[in-house]
């Protein structure tokens, strides 16, 4: 049975999220994929070895994604990223064509634990 793009988007986030880079990348990821982190060159390999590298320096803890929203061949997700250093909540942007991911967005922050706000992040 084919999965759904909310699915695949959640599957690629918790492969990734715990090391098997290029497991999740084989699943779901397309070889014209694109992406727009700024830290990176946008191309598939960079990305990829970027995550790679962030998984070795420092693994992490827990990836728990909160909410999943989806509009057509778009997929948004709201995570919680634990890090033995910190914690982050992360929005990913997702753009599916053919059941893979095409483009990717992400926004991240690090959790200030000592915010002022009640309502958290989540």
């Amino acid at each position: 049975m084919k999965k759904n793009p909310k699915d695949i988007a959640k599957d690629f986030l918790h492969l990734v999220g715990t090391g098997k880079v290029e497991e999740g990348y084989d699943k779901y990821v397309s070889k014209e994929f694109i992406h727009h982190n700024q830290y990176f060159k946008g191309d598939r390999q960079s990305l990829l070895e970027a995550m790679k590298q962030a998984h070795n320096d420092e693994p992490n803890e827990l990836v728990d994604v909160k909410n999943v929203f989806q509009d057509g061949q778009t997929v948004i997700t709201h995570s919680l990223i634990v890090k033995k250093s910190m914690k982050i909540t992360v929005v990913h942007l997702f753009k599916f064509e053919n059941g893979k991911i095409v483009e990717l967005w992400d926004l991240g922050q690090i959790i200030d634990e000592a915010s002022p706000n009640e309502n958290g992040l989540f």
